[in-house]
């Protein structure tokens, strides 16, 4: 009647998609992940289950679209283009986050070294984020965005043997609603993330 009740830890670097053209990732790019799961075995053999979880992240997009503001407290969207100096431009993100996976394995109550697949998704509530300019002379910092969507949902994938496996995360919900940049071009600003998933019992 054994289950496989895990703690987790993730490590991912941040792709941007659904961006503005001319935006391009600049700095550092990346995500922490860490959390517990629930697992529930559905079948006589016990390597087939369902697992929920509750868990934080932790995210990070270098990237060149600046979010400003206006003297009238309209945001900002500018692409920054290569005539523009700056050493820093990022969106930092925490996330609590309720994870569900559908699990297959090849363990049995002897064998703790085994193949895994794990497919899912990920529902979660960003409760701080802040966006941060900086170049000579100048910082802009922005931790209230109209246009940010606290609520996160994405598809996950974990596929490995033992501890390490490789995981992925399509968002499914994109960072902003109705977001303009000063160029007139609408966009969403969404996120896909590729790296390596560490279970541990």
């Amino acid at each position: 009647m054994y289950r496989e009740d895990q703690f987790y830890l993730g490590i991912t670097y941040n792709f941007l998609s659904a961006v503005p053209d001319d935006v391009s990732i600049r700095g550092l790019s990346g995500g922490l992940h860490f959390g517990y799961f629930r697992d529930m075995p559905v079948n006589k053999r016990r390597n087939v289950a369902v697992a929920v979880g509750a868990g934080l992240a932790f995210d990070r997009f270098g990237q060149t679209l600046f979010i400003g503001e206006l003297e009238s407290e309209e945001t900002l969207f500018t692409v920054l283009n290569d005539d523009i100096d700056f050493d820093t431009n990022r969106l930092s993100l925490a996330t609590v986050e309720v994870p569900v996976e559908f699990r297959w394995r090849t363990s049995t109550p002897e064998i703790y070294k085994f193949w895994r697949i794990h497919a899912g998704f990920r529902v979660g509530y960003t409760y701080w984020y802040r966006s941060t300019f900086k170049q000579p002379g100048n910082e802009v910092i922005q931790t209230d965005i109209p246009q940010f969507q606290r609520i996160r949902l994405g598809a996950t994938l974990s596929f490995g043997y033992n501890t390490f496996n490789f995981y992925g995360y399509y968002n499914l919900a994109p960072f902003f609603k109705d977001a303009v940049t000063t160029d007139g071009e609408p966009f969403d600003l969404s996120t896909i993330k590729i790296g390596l998933m560490f279970y541990i019992l």
